[in-house]
């Protein structure tokens, strides 16, 4: 009798790197099942750029396209729902969603992302991913030669805003308190017309995300029209911990590169295993991770 809830791979995370993995997947003939939760990072970011073919489009419209595309794969299924629970046995993996249901499966993959942890500032959070912006890779082309800012302080405030001089010269680095640089480094961004102000923020003045001022406790405003912000961040899902994944100083699953976590039987792939987080980089670690999956798996059964 066939198990119908038996799986050669769960991949626990849909969205790019996750689809990624499962075409790559479907096409090598493995059953493979997606469960996802419906919740990525990026889900209110109007655009997506950097990522050739695709360059401007929505990241709902790309997600959505990048599904009905792998589900067109008979061996590939999609559940939308929350893992919750993972037993590892020694052949296999049980896997536990919020509604009760449980899927077994030979090897485990994790496209689950990563949750920004937003500072306690009004306004910051409607406006992440549209005027305060984490990459200027993938949106410092839109808002290039605007009046912008960073939001940060010591020596990611000083990195950040060298990087970003390179999109624009009509610069500030706001550090929300006393600034912690060092005094060559306020030299170096004085000496390049960079701003410090070190007034502590009250909140963000906005029009639909859109930037209009950033309003100070003392009640003065600065006009601007983007921000970039590296907030901290945590794992979407603390499944790959509760495993015994081990994780890098920052927090990331560690992996090799091959997308294998240090625990047999479970690769990761895209945001929550990489410090460059973009969709191109999350659908070239998903196709990786979908290919060796299925050549352990063909190592493990010719014999």
């Amino acid at each position: 009798m066939i198990d119908n809830n038996k799986y050669d791979v769960i991949i626990i995370g849909g969205s790019y790197a996750g689809f990624s993995a499962a075409m790559a997947l479907g096409r090598a003939l493995r059953k493979v099942l997606i469960i996802d939760s419906g919740k990525p990072c990026n889900q209110q970011t109007p655009y997506s750029h950097n990522f050739i073919t695709l360059d401007g489009k929505k990241p709902s419209d790309i997600n959505s396209r990048a599904k009905k595309q792998v589900l067109k794969y008979p061996t590939v299924t999609f559940v939308e729902a929350k893992a919750t629970a993972v037993i590892k046995s020694k052949n296999a993996f049980e896997i536990e969603t919020e509604k009760g249901e449980t899927y077994t499966a030979r090897k485990l993959l994790f496209t689950t992302g990563l949750r920004d942890l937003f500072p306690e500032i009004n306004g910051f959070a409607k406006c992440w991913g549209i005027s305060i912006l984490h990459c200027p890779y993938c949106h410092g082309y839109e808002v290039k030669n605007e009046t912008t800012g960073i939001i940060a302080n010591e020596a990611i405030g000083y990195e950040f805003t060298k990087m970003i001089s390179n999109w624009t010269k009509s610069l500030t680095l706001f550090t929300n308190g006393t600034s912690a640089l060092t005094e060559e480094q306020t030299e170096i961004l004085k000496k390049n017309n960079v701003a410090i102000v070190e007034k502590q923020i009250d909140y963000f003045e906005h029009n639909e995300g859109k930037l209009i001022n950033i309003v100070f406790k003392n009640g003065t405003k600065a006009a601007i029209k983007a921000l970039y912000a590296k907030p901290p961040f945590e794992q979407h899902s603390f499944l790959p911990q509760e495993l015994g994944c081990e994780m890098t100083e920052q927090g990331l699953i560690k992996v090799d590169a091959l997308q294998k976590t240090t625990i047999p039987g479970i690769y990761a792939a895209g945001d929550n295993s990489t410090f460059a987080r973009s969709l191109a980089l999350a659908v070239s670690s998903g196709s990786v991770a979908g290919a060796m999956i299925n050549k352990e798996i063909i190592e493990e059964d010719f014999n």
